[in-house]
C-alpha cells in the first residue's frame, strides 16, 4: 500500500472569516484531520496591516523533496513566496497547463 503525503491547506476561522494552515498530511484523512507538520498559514481576508501568508520555506522544500504533492492553491502559494519546486512537480504543472489548452482548442473548435 502506498501512502501519499500531500501538502494542502486546513481550516481555521469562523463563519465567512477563513484562516487556514498549510499542513503535511496523509492524503487519506479528512481535509481538518490529524495533520503531521504545520509549514505555515495562509489568511484569504488580511487586512493591509495583517500577512496574508507565511510559509517556512525549509520544511516546505524539504517536504516537497520527500516526494508530498501540493495542492494547486498551496502550489501558487509556493510560487509566491519563492519556494524551490523539484523537477517532478514542474513537469506535472507544464502538462497540466497543455491539457487546459487542448481543451479550450477543442471548446472552440466545438463553438464555430
Amino acid at each position: 500500500m502506498v501512502i501519499v503525503v500531500k501538502i494542502r491547506l486546513h481550516r481555521f476561522g469562523k463563519t465567512k472569516k477563513p484562516f487556514y494552515r498549510i499542513v503535511v498530511v496523509d492524503s487519506r484523512k479528512r481535509r481538518d484531520g490529524a495533520y503531521i507538520e504545520s509549514v505555515g498559514f495562509y489568511n484569504p481576508v488580511a487586512t493591509e496591516k495583517e500577512e496574508l501568508y507565511r510559509i517556512n520555506l525549509e520544511r516546505a522544500e524539504y517536504w516537497l523533496n520527500q516526494g508530498a504533492w501540493p495542492t494547486d492553491t498551496v502550489l501558487s502559494l509556493f510560487k509566491k513566496a519563492g519556494v524551490k519546486l523539484p523537477k517532478f512537480i514542474q513537469k506535472e504543472q507544464e502538462r497540466k497547463v497543455q491539457e487546459r489548452i487542448k481543451s479550450q482548442q477543442k471548446k472552440e473548435t466545438n463553438v464555430k
